[in-house]
């Protein structure tokens, strides 16, 4: 897990730019990520090459260790209110919380969103919309295509925000 921790963040919570927060997040969710890092399906040096000697039970145990750790604080200004209700919106117009939760804790294959580094969210988003990053299932990029790249920064910013 030390090498994880270092870019990662040992506290839940990343300090790294573009590098996401990985406290908290689902065992199920982060298992298949480590899994498309190993089997190079998911492309992000360092990444395929730490996960690459990485064995099944390898994978599970840190998925389950990562599920265990803290989840991220929010950050601490509380944001624009006005930015969040504009995003608050989009997400429910898209239907963000049907997947990631009403509270975007993530279920099942969805991620954990709430208080993410929003630059890391921004890139994300802006990667699956793009295609340049793909998913074990094509629902977010195709819940993305109508959405413009200022709701996508309204929308980083929200999750990062987000009560």
């Amino acid at each position: 897990m030390e090498p994880c921790l270092s870019c990662h963040g040992s506290e839940g919570r990343s300090e790294t730019e573009n590098v996401p927060s990985l406290g908290g997040q689902l065992a199920g969710y982060t298992l298949i990520q480590l899994f498309m890092f190993r089997e190079r399906l998911r492309i992000s040096e360092p990444m395929n090459d730490l996960a690459k000697e990485l064995s099944d039970d390898d994978l599970r145990s840190i998925a389950d260790a990562i599920a265990a750790s803290p989840v991220p604080k929010p950050p601490p200004e509380p944001g624009d209110p006005a930015r969040l209700e504009k995003a608050r919106a989009l997400s429910d117009q898209y239907h963000c919380r049907v997947c990631h939760r009403p509270d975007f804790s993530g279920q099942e294959s969805a991620p954990r969103l709430a208080h993410q580094r929003e630059d890391y969210l921004l890139k994300t988003l802006r990667d699956y919309k793009s295609g340049a990053r793909h998913g074990y299932d094509a629902t977010i990029a195709e819940v993305l295509q109508p959405v413009d790249d200022a709701q996508i920064a309204d929308l980083a910013y929200y999750l990062a925000h987000a009560p």
